[in-house]
């Protein structure tokens, strides 16, 4: 039995990808194997890597152990910061990118003597006319008649958002404690499974893929042209750039191109996962994130996550169905194999908390319980 395990995005769900090998292990079902193959992208690119380069025998806790202390922040600490243990400010590049700022002669526009003569008369318009006296209209008169204009406003706004910063966050620093935790000279060993992820190059507009085995040629007959492009190597680079979400985190440079999450793209590349091993007999799905879990935010921390995981979770479900599609109807698609996908739990949110990724752990756990149950039941 030649099988895929494809685990895609979900950021904070990543307790469900946890909870679905355990449960999938303990049935047998270890995609461990030379002819088994793990299709990932951006959480799930970190749950399969790190997985897959764990003790043998104990796959599950060192990963559990990995999230755990190495990016989920205890929930009393998280309750007054809500921000995960790696998604940390990149204060040398902020420094470097202020000081070019501050000392770039092309520095322009700050001044703009016919903008604030404008914004003293629609003040004086704004204070005579009590018409324009509710929220929405006091609101937009500030921020264009009182902070727009004002020069030294414009300074440090232009110095915020315009200054050489990709991102509020940064993860790839190759020589933390964090990076060099994980192994990733293990996952090239012979008697791994193949395994890849995805990564949008923005600087070529296309999606690339890393593998460790970046050798690797497709097995169909006739690939097709558009899907030949050829593997990289999976680093400590290409992780960081498949979760590189826009604003969140900060692109990733990889041989002189530009990289960030490949996600938001395609799922993970289930085209490319069934060009290049049309023998595959089973694709295990498990998606993690779907728009059920989006709630209405009570905060900016809630609304940000919200924003995120909205896309990852319609995306993903479009292109689960796309695939079935495909594999259904597509005269050009020769796979018959078997597709298990297994269900979305509702209960868990996008908090980077340890409950959180229990509780994950525990819905994957049981939602792979659940597909099990169907899986031997159709047989």
């Amino acid at each position: 039995m030649k099988r895929a395990i494809t685990l895609a995005g979900g950021g904070p769900a990543a307790g469900l990808h946890i909870g679905v090998l355990e449960r999938l292990r303990e049935a047998g079902i270890k995609f461990d194997s030379r002819d088994d193959v793990w299709a990932l992208s951006c959480i799930g690119a970190w749950v399969g890597l790190v997985y897959n380069q764990c003790d043998p025998g104990k796959e599950v806790e060192q990963t559990y152990k990995f999230f755990r202390d190495g990016i989920f922040r205890d929930d009393a600490s998280y309750s007054r910061f809500p921000v995960n243990t790696v998604f940390g400010t990149d204060n040398v590049t902020n420094m470097k990118a202020m000081m070019g700022f501050c000392m770039d002669p092309e520095n322009k526009n700050l001044w703009l003597p016919d903008q604030i003569m404008k914004a003293a008369q629609d003040t004086i318009k704004f204070m005579s006319d009590r018409s324009f006296w509710n929220e929405g209209d006091f609101n937009r008169f500030v921020l264009n008649s009182v902070l727009a204009p004002n020069p030294f406003v414009r300074y440090w706004i232009s110095l915020m958002y315009l200054s050489s910063i990709s991102g509020l966050s940064r993860i790839y620093y190759p020589e933390s404690s964090f990076m060099r935790a994980i192994k990733f000279n293990r996952l090239y060993d012979k008697e791994k499974p193949f395994i890849f992820h995805n990564a949008w190059n923005i600087t070529k507009q296309k999606l690339a893929l890393f593998s460790n085995q970046p050798s690797f040629k497709p097995k169909s007959k006739k690939p097709k042209p558009h899907l030949q492009e050829p593997y990289q190597g999976i680093t400590s680079a290409s992780l960081c750039a498949c979760s590189a979400l826009p604003y969140i985190e900060q692109t990733v440079e990889i041989d002189g191109d530009i990289y960030c999450e490949g996600a938001l793209v395609d799922t993970v590349n289930f085209e490319r996962l069934l060009e290049d091993h049309p023998d595959l007999d089973e694709v295990w799905i498990s998606r993690i994130v779907d728009a059920k879990q989006v709630h209405p935010p009570r905060n900016l921390a809630e609304a940000l996550g919200n924003l995120c995981m909205l896309f990852a979770a319609t995306v993903g479900e479009d292109d689960v169905k796309l695939f079935r599609y495909h594999v259904k109807y597509d005269k050009d698609v020769k796979w018959h194999g078997k597709i298990i996908e297994i269900r979305v739990p509702n209960d868990v949110n996008f908090e980077w908390t340890h409950s959180n990724l229990d509780r994950g752990r525990k819905a994957g756990y049981l939602a792979a319980s659940q597909a099990l149950e169907k899986y031997n039941s159709d047989k």
